[in-house]
């Protein structure tokens, strides 16, 4: 007895197997992964280091290189590389394919912490490290627009809430804010006063860090009592920094407005972003090598309507790309 004969003699026996292949069929199309491209990822590593106002050559062989020497310890690292600019390093280091990322970032994390004694004193922020392929494209471009917020507002409310719960979901490796304007107080010296009252840019550093310092001042015992000592508050405007008293010459006080320039303004003036023509906030969402394009974006989408009710009214959150 063949197989069609088979099928002829039981009817009933084929329309069954028939209907329970359709079902299964429906069934595990509902659960087929969708992706933008086929599943291949090297595990990566990328390392980020600051030091303001170093420059190139300088990052390179203070920074980089203490770095570099003791990532190349870590088992199953292939290839590490690094590109040093002004004030900025960033080295990015391949594992071999059987390598778990999230096993090769304990190594990276704990190569950090070594490294840490070798790296410069002036270096008030430690390297931080993502799990994200420089060389991948974001999977999601995002702006922050508000025809009435001051640039310094929106970047708050765009590094304060919505780059972190974004960095939470999974997949997600890095939430970078760019266009940035976070609010500075800008002082600009004026050497010929300062030299005219012979006063130096380390006198004048000085004295703005000792003025405007957030550290414990300690606290006073007494027999019924203890009492925690507090300091004036910070200074946060231009116009607080202005009668910094800054030295003392002939008897007489040198405020800051007398040898500089005060004025609000915002910590880097170069970084420019903008979204059909307006002024804006840009965040770019990179994704894990592991995780699933398709995914991450879903995951995004469904945080826009909460991010609406949070947000003041003025502000839109456009999606400028979508992979």
């Amino acid at each position: 007895m063949n197989l069609s004969e088979l099928c002829i003699r039981r009817p009933v026996m084929v329309v069954l197997l028939s209907i329970s292949l359709i079902l299964v069929g429906v069934l595990a199309y509902s659960h087929i992964p969708v992706a933008a491209l086929p599943s291949y990822n090297t595990p990566v590593i990328n390392v980020n280091a600051n030091l303001d106002g170093a420059s190139p050559e300088t990052m390179a062989s203070s920074v980089a290189l203490p770095l570099e020497k003791q990532f190349s310890t870590i088992a199953g690292i292939n290839l590490i590389t690094s590109t040093s600019t002004q004030g900025s390093t960033s080295l990015t280091l391949e594992f071999d394919p059987s390598i778990d990322v999230n096993a090769a970032a304990v190594d990276v994390q704990a190569a950090l912490l070594a490294a840490q004694r070798q790296l410069p004193q002036e270096m008030t922020t430690m390297p931080s490290y993502r799990k994200v392929n420089p060389a991948d494209a974001p999977v999601l471009f995002m702006t922050m627009t508000s025809p009435s917020m001051n640039l310094s507002e929106l970047n708050d409310y765009a590094e304060n809430l919505v780059s972190p719960a974004i960095s939470t979901l999974p997949g997600v490796a890095q939430v970078s804010v760019n266009g940035g304007k976070r609010f500075a107080v800008r002082v600009r010296a004026k050497t010929d006063l300062m030299n005219a009252r012979n006063i130096t840019m380390d006198e004048l550093a000085t004295a703005l860090r000792s003025a405007n310092s957030n550290s414990a001042l300690g606290i006073l015992d007494g027999p019924q009592q203890t009492l925690t000592i507090q300091g004036p508050a910070q200074m946060m405007k231009a116009a607080d920094f202005e009668n910094l008293i800054v030295a003392t010459r002939d008897n007489l006080p040198v405020r800051l407005k007398d040898v500089a320039t005060v004025e609000d303004s915002y910590q880097s003036t170069k970084a420019y972003g903008a979204y059909n023509g307006e002024r804006a906030i840009v965040l770019l969402v990179q994704r894990q090598p592991n995780a699933n394009t398709v995914e991450v974006v879903d995951g995004v989408r469904r945080l826009l309507p909460r991010f609406q009710s949070q947000l003041p009214a003025s502000i839109k959150i456009n999606l400028a790309n979508d992979r």
